[in-house]
């Protein structure tokens, strides 16, 4: 190895991002997670999909990376790109390295750790050691914390103090390509709070099936970015999409359900989290009604978006999956054709559709969409990326292991 002052002959091959460039740490469904984030960032044309796991935006102004996570359902980690490199060798990854370290003033122990994406080789032992030497001819007190994987999971990166009292260096990049970025982590999932919201809020019914509030998070960015508008849940259920959305900012809410336990326990539910998070400027209305009946209660075209998992059907037991699908088919179509009615032209639905899962069949919901055109959820730019993959419907499925009943995320516009 050539050290440090060999490091300084290659500092002409590193190139600079010109801008804010972030990475997006993908979750188990890097579709669903790409296609909220474009939402989120609708005017990015020029954001890049590395792989399964990394996602790329420029950002030409400052984000507030740990509130902007906190909005994000499908997203890890939140990141910035400090170096772009024509190579890897290890002095390059070195210098980039130390530099990411030194720009982080830490007065106590320093702690780091280093994730690296893909089929990259590197000598990560290598790394990390001449890390710490670096650190302590510093006189800087330092822990190197790793994991079993390349990739440090958020809980290591949270319970570690990587962010607050150090930093996680970042590797990754294209062999084909030969463009490979160096950063630093900037914010991880707050899978501590998701967790409180999920288990902790005194309204639970598990047999009738809970939203996990990072889905309901995903499912309102599809459905609406602008909080200022009305969001209607119409199967409220618990109140998950609804506490989301108060927690992410909206401020006019609606929430129907046909079940008065479901009515009582969202208003349970949105009360504690009024008091838990200090929030009382969110209007929320709540109706005892079925979905097939929201008109009567509400205006015609007053709608902004409207979110929400329906009842999916017998989540436990035998299923009979032909009689199942067409008593939903008739609820759907029945829905929907009374949320045309109330919903503002242009109006969104971010709905979740059960697909059964049958070895090696999968069988959809075909409801009447009631002149609903279904949205692909992709920019175009992005539509045929190879690490993204849509249902011949260009839908999502968002599913997990050893579920018969798989979630169908469809986008439908009026």
């Amino acid at each position: 190895m050539q050290g440090l002052i060999g490091c300084a002959k290659v500092k002409a091959n590193i190139l600079k991002s010109t801008m804010n460039k972030l990475f997006f740490n993908l979750g188990n469904h890097p579709t669903i997670s790409v296609a909220e984030l474009s939402k989120v960032f609708p005017n990015n044309n020029t954001s890049e999909v590395l792989s399964s796991e990394i996602f790329l935006i420029d950002s030409p102004e400052q984000i507030d990376a740990t509130k902007l996570i906190k909005n994000l359902g499908g997203t890890i980690k939140i990141g910035l790109i400090k170096e772009k490199l024509t190579d890897l060798s290890f002095d390059k990854v070195l210098q980039a390295s130390i530099k990411i370290i030194d720009e982080k003033k830490i007065d106590t122990k320093y702690h780091f750790g280093i994730s690296i994406h893909g089929q990259i080789k590197i000598n990560l032992k290598k790394l990390g050691m001449e890390i710490k030497k670096h650190l302590k001819e510093k006189d800087k007190s330092c822990r190197w914390v790793s994991g079993k994987e390349n990739v440090l999971s958020s809980v290591i990166v949270e319970q570690n103090k990587l962010i607050r009292s150090g930093v996680e260096i970042v590797i990754f990049g294209d062999k084909k390509t030969n463009e490979f970025y160096i950063g630093r982590t900037l914010a991880v999932q707050p899978f501590k709070e998701l967790s409180k919201r999920d288990y902790g809020r005194p309204a639970r019914d598990d047999r009738s099936g809970m939203l996990p509030p990072k889905l309901a998070q995903i499912i309102i960015n599809l459905a609406l970015t602008d909080k200022k508008e009305v969001l209607l849940d119409p199967f409220c259920g618990s109140g998950t999409v609804l506490s989301e959305a108060m927690l992410m900012g909206y401020i006019n809410l609606i929430g129907s359900d046909i079940s008065k336990k479901a009515i009582d326990d969202t208003r349970v539910n949105l009360s504690w989290m009024r008091k838990k998070f200090l929030l009382d400027n969110t209007d929320c209305p709540l109706y005892e009604l079925s979905a097939v009946n929201i008109s009567s209660k509400i205006k015609p075209n007053s709608v902004g978006a409207i979110a929400t998992e329906p009842y999916l059907g017998p989540q436990r037991g035998k299923i009979d999956i032909k009689k199942t699908i067409k008593d939903l088919e008739k609820l759907y179509s029945d829905s929907l054709s009374e949320f045309k009615k109330i919903l503002k032209p242009d109006g969104r639905i971010a709905i979740i559709l059960p697909a059964f899962y049958v070895n090696p069949k999968l069988n959809f919901i075909h409801p009447n969409f009631n002149d609903f055109k279904i949205i692909n959820p992709l920019p175009e730019y992005l539509q045929g990326n190879s690490f993204l993959q849509l249902t011949p419907r260009q839908t999502m499925i968002y599913k997990r292991q050893g579920q018969k009943v798989w979630r169908e995320i469809v986008i439908l516009e009026k």
